[in-house]
């Protein structure tokens, strides 16, 4: 689940050097490069000469990577899809027969378990569906495809670090079409960066142990900016006139200004008062409605899609207790056809929506905002019918 266009961005390095933006072209001589730059990195030809042995462009992996359209459902449909039944029952009992695990992590990290069985679920259907890909095959054919080779080509030396401690086989290693391994899908420099040993057996398995794949889960996840034991995302009611352009991640104040103006959870309380916390509809006014915090945006690191972080978030709620969303009644979206189609419009008219594949992401959702605002429409990011007649 956790796909190419957003994984890794916990990784991305420096400006890239020349030999590093360079893609394409005969494969083979491209795999030559890569061992060139292995050697002159002070990886021994013998180990460079076996850990390329075999490698192969996989045109299964370029498949993969241009067939994302579970990204194209509005975010009641998607989540629902998601938690299942099946996934909160096996939710409930990792719980049970992990709890001196999550108890460790929480103790440690202040991450809670309800965050890491959502990524572990939603990722792997807790460890069930890891993938079959070959990763170093995935890896190498994405660096030279040129649509983000500056995502993947980093991943392949961090995977020769792997191979030279004994922690990834060329040609066994198997995982998500875009090289992401294990429970919890963590790319190689992940791996490298934030991989525990969570058993105490003196490896590394993100494969094979539950305990080393949710600890090194929770260090990824301090690593890029989660705040200990604070929440994330809590469903909120909002007041009858509540102005739907102060929703949306832009707009951040203090859960004591939300309160004074009527915000509420839906269960519970909402965070401490001088937290900063924004509203968001995903969507529109007439759907349901979060209000997030500091930690709701560290779900981005680990997937950029607004609809998989919004449902991830949810998700880890109702697997701690919280009641399931009231869905509201959504004016209609739009289908992937007509979302192409305002793409194309709102380019026309300046906006940068990115790739035009009827994707409802952060530069559509901006865009949308801003029409909404210049032709007098409730500004709530909401794509709908009413707003591609109007353009």
């Amino acid at each position: 689940m956790r796909i190419a266009c957003f994984a890794v961005l916990a990784t991305l390095a420096a400006p890239l050097s020349a030999q590093d933006r360079h893609c394409g072209g005969n494969f083979a001589q491209f795999v030559n490069g890569l061992k060139s730059e292995a050697r002159q990195q002070g990886h021994k030809r013998r180990v460079v000469n076996t850990f390329f042995k075999g490698v192969t462009q996989d045109q299964r992996t370029l498949g993969a990577d241009r067939a994302q359209g579970i990204f194209t459902r509005p975010f009641t449909q998607f989540a629902n899809a998601v938690i299942s039944d099946y996934r909160m029952t096996l939710g409930t009992k990792n719980t049970a027969k992990w709890d001196a695990v999550f108890d460790r992590i929480e103790a440690r990290y202040g991450v809670s378990r309800g965050v890491l069985l959502a990524l572990w679920a939603l990722e792997t259907d807790f460890g069930a569906n890891q993938g079959d890909f070959n990763t170093l095959n995935s890896l190498v054919t994405l660096a030279h495809d040129c649509r983000r080779p500056e995502l993947f080509r980093p991943q392949i030396f961090a995977a020769i670090e792997l191979f030279e401690r004994g922690d990834f086989d060329p040609t066994t290693t198997t995982g998500a079409w875009a090289g992401e391994i294990g429970m919890v899908q963590m790319l190689p420099q992940d791996i490298l960066d934030h991989g525990r040993d969570g058993d105490g057996d003196g490896r590394v398995d993100l494969q094979s142990s539950v305990p080393d794949a949710l600890v090194s889960g929770a260090a990824m996840l301090t690593a890029l900016g989660w705040r200990a034991d604070e929440p994330w995302l809590q469903e909120a009611v909002l007041p009858r006139r509540f102005d739907a352009a102060l929703s949306g991640l832009g707009t951040v104040k203090k859960v004591s200004e939300w309160a004074r103006i009527g915000v509420k959870a839906r269960g519970g309380k909402l965070g401490p008062r001088a937290m900063a916390a924004s509203v968001i509809l995903p969507q529109g006014r007439g759907g349901p409605a979060f209000i997030v915090y500091l930690n709701f945006h560290v779900f981005f690191e680990w997937n950029q899609s607004f609809t998989y972080v919004t449902a991830a978030a949810y998700f880890a709620t109702r697997l701690e207790g919280a009641a399931a969303m009231d869905p509201g009644a959504p004016q209609p979206g739009l289908g992937q056809t007509q979302m192409k189609a305002l793409q194309q419009k709102l380019r026309a008219r300046g906006h940068d929506v990115g790739k035009i594949d009827g994707i409802l992401g952060a530069g559509t959702r901006a865009a949308v905002r801003a029409e909404q605002d210049r032709l007098d429409l409730p500004v709530d990011g909401w794509p709908t019918p009413a707003l591609l007649s109007c353009l």
